[in-house]
């Protein structure tokens, strides 16, 4: 909070002579803006993004059909595209609700679920600009590249897990038995929690290249370190693959590709994050 209030106070410049202030500031006196201004103001923040997560949350509630039906329950139908993709000879399979409230907390939850999803755009949009005045311009333009940056690759890993770790993992276990004298049938709110898992997760693991860009500016992780690393990252890459996939190795090289590749990716990304820092230093010294 410190530093917003010494921002400010730079930002504001050498002192404006007495009767110039309003003709300076469109009409309205430079100003410091004081603790209790900036607690005001990220109020107003929280309430503004409240706001935006809750309208996306109406908005969901009204198409909340065709998201259950289409999205959610899409992966159940064998004739899903994904599986003519892959080749698969998918068998259709049975939801059942075992629970009394089961069905309604299905839909509540998809509902808020989904709100906050679509919601959270307009909530680091407020923060963004509750923090923009205490930032300098290095600094703005870093965090845009940042957000454009974490949003692409959080809608990437959304897509992989919806569209390739799903199907795999819902006919690996659809098809699975021990005996005929068992059928499977899958519990309503299990399936739709497995396919949030599967999909988010994949979201959260593909923002790698996003953490490892803060830690490169942050001097922690360096290209060296990194290639150093490889090997250990390739056993935790098919750890998660494996733990996100069905225990099948085609299914767990398929997973680990990806995050492999976003590895690779962030050493390049280290690197040139070293590089701009080296040059910054050498002009500062200079």
């Amino acid at each position: 909070m410190n530093r917003f209030l010494t921002r400010n106070k730079a930002l504001a410049g050498p002192p404006v002579p007495e009767g110039l202030e309003g003709a300076m500031t469109g009409g309205e006196p430079l100003s410091e803006m004081g603790f209790l201004d900036h607690l005001e103001e990220l109020r107003w923040s929280l309430i503004k993004a409240g706001i935006g997560v809750v309208l996306c949350t109406v908005a969901a509630f009204f198409f909340r059909g065709w998201i259950i039906d289409v999205l959610l329950l899409g992966p159940k139908d064998p004739d899903f595209f994904m599986y003519h993709v892959f080749g698969i000879d998918a068998v259709e399979f049975v939801l059942q609700n075992r629970n009394i409230t089961g069905q309604f907390f299905a839909d509540v939850g998809t509902v808020f679920a989904v709100g906050i999803i679509l919601g959270s755009p307009v909530a680091v949009f407020q923060m963004w600009r509750f923090i923009e005045p205490g930032l300098y311009p290095s600094e703005k333009s870093g965090l845009r590249f940042a957000a454009v940056f974490a949003t692409f690759f959080f809608v990437l890993g959304i897509s992989f897990g919806y569209l390739i770790i799903t199907p795999l993992a819902l006919q690996f276990f659809a098809q699975y038995s021990i005996s005929p004298e068992i059928t499977n049938e899958f519990d309503i709110s299990r399936y739709f929690s497995m396919i949030t898992f599967w999909a988010f997760g994949a979201g959260i693991l593909f923002e790698l290249p996003v953490v490892i860009y803060f830690l490169a500016k942050m001097g922690i992780a360096t290209p060296a370190l990194l290639r150093k690393s490889r090997k250990w990252a390739l056993i935790t890459c098919l750890t998660l693959g494996a733990f996100f996939t069905p225990p099948d190795p085609l299914s767990q090289v398929l997973v680990a590709m990806p995050l492999l590749l976003l590895y690779e990716l962030s050493i390049f990304i280290a690197a040139a994050v070293e590089k701009k820092r080296d040059k910054e230093m050498a002009e500062a010294l200079a």
